[in-house]
């Protein structure tokens, strides 16, 4: 009856040791949203993303915040990022612009990479600044999803 006992405290000890302490902050500035969104690749608006490199801008109110950048980054993986600059509350201002494969804001001229989301030109500073904030996208056939 012990190597029972012993298998048990064991394993309870494994799951209180795999237990994560994600202390990952959320951004204070964007809104948790729910949404879902297809992309059909078969339609010309969307063809730009059946080539690696080359992202597309989802401008549509049911999508993101401020709308959603999509990219094809290689291998038929696709990364999706709020279009709203993730260092400030959504203003006038705050919709990134698309400049090749970079999102810029025009508020302070930050940049952000599409192809993982980092900001490019970070300032030397002890203010905490985030990262484009991602959402999923995965591709079934034609389909993309964009979904949070």
């Amino acid at each position: 009856m012990r190597p029972v006992k012993s298998i048990y405290s064991l394993l309870a000890c494994l799951v209180f040791l795999a237990c994560s302490k994600d202390t990952q902050q959320r951004n204070p500035f964007l809104p948790e949203i729910g949404f879902r969104f297809d992309i059909n690749l078969n339609l010309p608006l969307y063809s730009p993303l059946l080539t690696q490199g080359n992202p597309v801008f989802l401008d549509n109110a049911a999508v993101g915040i401020r709308g959603v950048f999509v990219m094809n980054t290689g291998f038929e993986l696709y990364r999706a990022f709020e279009a709203s600059c993730p260092n400030h509350a959504p203003n006038s201002c705050s919709t990134l612009e698309l400049d090749g494969q970079v999102a810029r804001c025009s508020c302070e001229d930050y940049e952000y990479s599409l192809f993982t989301g980092q900001m490019l030109n970070r300032p030397d500073t002890e203010e905490r600044l985030y990262d484009l904030l991602e959402y999923r996208a995965n591709r079934s056939g034609n389909i993309v999803t964009i979904q949070n």
